[in-house]
C-alpha cells in the first residue's frame, strides 16, 4: 500500500503551472530569445536542460556547468524561475544554487540514492515517471523523497513505454486522475515527451488540462527544425503561444465548473 503524502507543493489553483523552453541549453542567444519571448507571454517557470541524458552516447549531451551559468544569467536578467534536471548526485552543490525546481528524469525515476538525497534538500522536485513505471511505483519514487522530509514534490507524467511505435511514448493520461485521488500531490504533463511529436503537443495539452492535471511541461525553440536536442517535438514561438493562449482558456473552463 502506497502511503498517502499529506503535504505536497503549493500550486496556484486559479493559473497551471506552465513550465517552458528548449530540451537542451544550446548557447547564449537560443536560449536569451526564448525566455524574452516566454517572459513577455506571462511565462514564469523556464526549462532548460544544462546535462542531458540521452540514449546514443554520440548525441549532444548539454553544455553542463557552461549551461548552469546560462541559466543563471536568465533568472537574474528576466526575474524567472528555472527548471533544470540533474544527472548525478555529485551535480547537485553545483545546481542548488542556481535551480528553483530540480528535475528527476524518467532514467532516474529508480535512482533511489539520489531520491533521498533530494529529500534532504529544501527545494520543490519535479520527479517525472519512468518510461515503464507503474502508478504505485512512481508514487513510491515520490516517497522515497518525501521519507528524508521533503514533500514539495510535483509529478510529471512524461508517457510510458507501450507496444505503439507511432508516438515517441504513450502518454497514460489515466495516472492523472489516479494521482489526484490517492495523493495531495500537484500532477504536471509533459506532451513533448509524451508524444514526441510536434502537432500533437496542442491536443495532448488540452487534453491533460481537461483531465486536471496542475500543468504542463512543453519544450519550446525558435528554430526547433534545427535544435540539437528533441526538436521533432518542439513548439516554435507561434505555435506555443497559440497551445498556450487554449491551455488558459481551458483551465479556467475546466476550474470554473
Amino acid at each position: 500500500m502506497v502511503k498517502k503524502i499529506k503535504q505536497g507543493p503549493k500550486v496556484n489553483i486559479n493559473q497551471p503551472l506552465i513550465i517552458a523552453g528548449p530540451c537542451s541549453v544550446e548557447n547564449y542567444d537560443i536560449m536569451d530569445k526564448t525566455v524574452k519571448f516566454l517572459k513577455e507571454l506571462g511565462i514564469e517557470y523556464i526549462r532548460g536542460g544544462a546535462f542531458k541524458p540521452r540514449t546514443s552516447p554520440y548525441s549532444f549531451q548539454g553544455l553542463g556547468i557552461e549551461g548552469l551559468e546560462i541559466l543563471e544569467d536568465m533568472k537574474k536578467k528576466y526575474g524567472v524561475k528555472i527548471v533544470s534536471e540533474i544527472l548525478d548526485i555529485r551535480d547537485l552543490e553545483e545546481m542548488i544554487d542556481s535551480i528553483d525546481i530540480i528535475q528527476v528524469g524518467s532514467r532516474n525515476m529508480y535512482n533511489y540514492p539520489l531520491l533521498k538525497e533530494l529529500g534532504r534538500i529544501k527545494k520543490p522536485i519535479l520527479l517525472k515517471r519512468g518510461i515503464s513505471a507503474t502508478i504505485d511505483e512512481w508514487l513510491n519514487a515520490a516517497e522515497y523523497i518525501a521519507l528524508e522530509g521533503n514533500t514539495d514534490i510535483i509529478l510529471c507524467e512524461r508517457g510510458i513505454r507501450t507496444f505503439e511505435n507511432y508516438t515517441r511514448n504513450t502518454l497514460d493520461l489515466n495516472c492523472v486522475p489516479v494521482v489526484k485521488q490517492r495523493t495531495n500531490l500537484a500532477i504536471i504533463v509533459d506532451p513533448s515527451h509524451g508524444t514526441g511529436r510536434r502537432e500533437l503537443v496542442k491536443p495532448l495539452s488540452l487534453a491533460a488540462i481537461a483531465a486536471g492535471a496542475d500543468g504542463l511541461l512543453i519544450e519550446v525553440h525558435p528554430d526547433p527544425d534545427n535544435a540539437l536536442s528533441d526538436g521533432f517535438q518542439s513548439l516554435n514561438f507561434e505555435e506555443f503561444k497559440d497551445t498556450y493562449n487554449k491551455v488558459i482558456a481551458t483551465y479556467h473552463c475546466v476550474n470554473t465548473r
